[in-house]
């Protein structure tokens, strides 16, 4: 008999099925929340050093990356209901191996719970034996994202602010 497996983004055992989940409480309102996934300034400072630019209105598109270094993502905007609501195609660019993944949905849900907000973040569509580089970096995104609206700082992992300045 092998031995179970733990549930680990980092191991490549998740996500369960076609979807990764990932759910996080943060210390703000829903309107600084949603500003802060939908402004490319803010954006950048908890997800890689990566603006998003887009109009969010339904049905139009949106782009993150850096201009000349490197492109991280695109997509459609499918359902737009600030400050509560953000539904996505994605298509991952940064490797080949991504590209190669084909397009997936994000979606942001923003609840309000007390003096905080949950954000439930579902990557789901993903390909069956989806790489991890795919769905991985979502927890140092969202940790970024906590502690930049709970402190002002930024979260200074490994990968945080790989593009930041650039």
């Amino acid at each position: 008999m092998t031995e179970p497996r733990p549930v680990s983004f980092a191991h490549g055992t998740a996500p369960v099925a076609d979807t990764a989940v990932f759910e996080i409480f943060i210390k703000t309102t829903p309107e600084r929340l949603w500003e802060a996934i939908t402004d490319p300034e803010a954006r950048a400072k908890y997800s890689f050093g990566v603006p998003t630019h887009s109009d969010w209105t339904p049905g139009s598109t949106y782009r993150a990356g850096v201009p000349g270094v490197v492109d991280i993502a695109s997509g459609e905007n499918l359902v737009v209901d600030p400050p509560r609501l953000l539904v996505q195609t994605y298509d991952a660019l940064w490797s080949d191996q991504v590209r190669e993944q084909g397009t997936t949905r994000v979606t942001w849900e923003i609840e309000p719970v007390g003096d905080s907000c949950r954000l439930t973040v579902v990557h789901d569509q993903l390909p069956s034996g989806a790489s991890s580089e795919l769905y991985g970096g979502w927890p140092m995104v969202l940790s970024g994202l906590k502690t930049l609206l709970e402190t002002g700082e930024l979260l200074t992992t490994p990968g945080s602010l790989m593009y930041a300045g650039r």
